[in-house]
């Protein structure tokens, strides 16, 4: 990545991140209220985002870094560390080996 590059992706993160501290702040604590935002700026704040985050793809795919997806603390890993020990019955084979 480049300095140039690298600067931007600084930039983008801090522009999403603003944004999103705004949409925090701004957003009423119940359903019921009325949003203090009018509803065009917030489809302008959503497309604000969209362009972010495709920009940061299209840094990522230039960069060669692999894409980073949110996920939650509770979800289950999608990939299972097996020890080698147990790889191709390699375990099998030590225990007759011990024997």
């Amino acid at each position: 990545m480049t300095d140039s590059s690298r600067k931007e992706a600084e930039i983008l993160m801090v522009m999403r991140k603003v944004l999103a501290n705004i949409i925090k702040d701004t957003t009423p604590e119940f359903k019921t209220m009325k949003h203090p935002l009018s509803g065009d700026t917030i489809e302008d704040i959503k497309m604000c985002l969209s362009l972010i985050a495709a920009r940061e793809r299209e840094l990522a795919d230039e960069a060669g870094t692999a894409h980073s997806r949110p996920y939650f603390t509770d979800e289950k890993v999608k990939a299972e560390v097996v020890p080698i020990s147990k790889i191709g019955g390699l375990e099998k084979k030590k225990q007759k080996e011990d024997d």
